[in-house]
This record gives C-alpha cells, structure tokens and sequence, in this order.
C-alpha cells in the first residue's frame, strides 16, 4: 500500500511541475528584445522534463538578478521554435547578443553556470 500512496504521490507531483512550463516565445517579442539592445535568453522544455523545471526556475530567478535581459521558453516539440534555433533536445539553453548566439548549453541546471554564461553575455 505505501508502495501505490509513493507512486501516486511521484505521479501528482510530476504533473505539478509540468504544469508550470508555458511557452512564452513569440518571434516579435524575440526580434523586438534584440533589436532594444537586450541580451535574450531562450530555453527549451518538455512536458514532466525536471530538469528543465530545474533550469526554468533558475532563470525566472535571474530575471530578477539581471538588468537588460529577456527570457523566453518554448515546448521543444514546437517543430516551427524548434527548427528556427536548431533545437532538438529539451533543457537546451540559448544566449543571444547583438543579433547572434553567443552561448549554448544543453542539460545545464546549475544555478552557479547558468549565471556565469548570463554575466558573460550582459
């Protein structure tokens, strides 16, 4: 029985987390961001993907830590997002600046790396 309570308990939680994943890419949004002079963070994710949860939230944190950057993320199994930036693989993080891709990282959850790649990019 605590086998099937931990298994549901697993189960919701996962659905919890998947929950929070939106895609919040919109190409003009992009362009305009780049056109401002910003640097544009763009991850990918997929539905009960952890660690794009775990990538995800460290840069909703660093929103709030940076100035001049915007974030946008997209469900991977976008084909039309996912062809535009060559992306074939959830948890992949893309920087842009100055109208080009500076950095890209796939599976990188780690909050202390994902920064140092934003203050290199900023």
């Amino acid at each position: 029985m605590k086998k099937i309570l931990a298994i549901i308990a697993i189960f919701f939680a996962t659905i919890s987390l998947s929950s929070a994943k939106e895609t919040t890419f919109k190409k003009e949004l992009f362009d305009r961001a780049l056109s401002d002079g910003k640097v544009v963070v763009v991850s990918s994710w997929i539905k009960y993907c952890t660690s794009c949860e775990s990538q995800m939230k460290v840069l909703e944190k660093a929103k709030n830590d940076f100035d001049n950057f915007e974030y946008f993320a997209f469900d991977v199994t976008n084909k039309e997002i996912s062809k535009l930036f060559n992306v074939q693989y959830q948890t992949t993080l893309l920087i842009f600046k100055d109208n080009k891709e500076v950095y890209r990282s796939i599976g990188e959850t780690t909050k202390e790396l994902i920064y140092d790649a934003l203050k290199s990019s900023i």
